[in-house]
């Protein structure tokens, strides 16, 4: 059983990266904050009795389900009311921004220089809009295998999915990714 204290240090550790995760997913930064809030509250107050081992798989679940469930909500609200929608502004309100939640002093450890500072700020816009565009699955499985450093078993378990569309999902990822920013001058 976890303790407060290691739930507490638990939640505290994944909280940004929870929130990119639901951001990209989403693309919208309020819903993200939501859904990361509930995720975490749902954890909190229903598996708290649970092993500290076993509570970053948990977690990823409860985040997915909230995700889809988000999904479906969205998808209905705008089947409803897609005529109303049609006289709103088509203001997406995608501007996240990755390196806003980024604190470079933390990733280098160390003083670097400024060509070296801009150069790592462009590659990581780059990154985050292209992450931005892949498909749902495949950006899920790419964030839960290395942002949030699951193995492929249990990523497979959040997905719900097979372990060889874990490893399907990530390849056609990686290489899209690579393949973009490659073309775009990025070694």
């Amino acid at each position: 059983m976890a303790s407060e204290r290691e739930l507490n240090d638990f939640l505290a550790s994944i909280d940004r990266r929870a929130y990119l995760r639901a951001t990209y997913s989403t693309r919208d930064e309020d819903a993200a904050m939501d859904l990361v809030q509930e995720a975490m509250i749902s954890l909190a107050s229903k598996y708290a009795d649970r092993p500290r081992n076993e509570l970053p798989l948990l977690f990823q679940r409860i985040l997915t389900n909230a995700i889809l469930d988000w999904h479906r909500k969205h998808k209905v609200r705008a089947a409803l009311f897609t005529n109303l929608s049609e006289f709103q502004s088509s203001d997406g309100g995608e501007d996240f921004d990755l390196l806003e939640t980024l604190d470079l002093e933390q990733v280098g450890g160390e003083l670097e220089a400024a060509d070296t500072q801009l150069q790592r700020r462009q590659t990581l816009e780059q990154l985050e809009k292209e992450i931005a565009r892949l498909p749902e699955r495949q950006r899920e499985a790419f964030l839960l295998r290395y942002w949030e450093e699951l193995d492929v078993a249990e990523t497979a378990q959040v997905m719900g999915c097979s372990e060889g569309s874990v490893k399907t999902h990530c390849s056609r990822a990686v290489h899209s990714l690579a393949r973009v920013l490659k073309s775009q001058g990025y070694a």
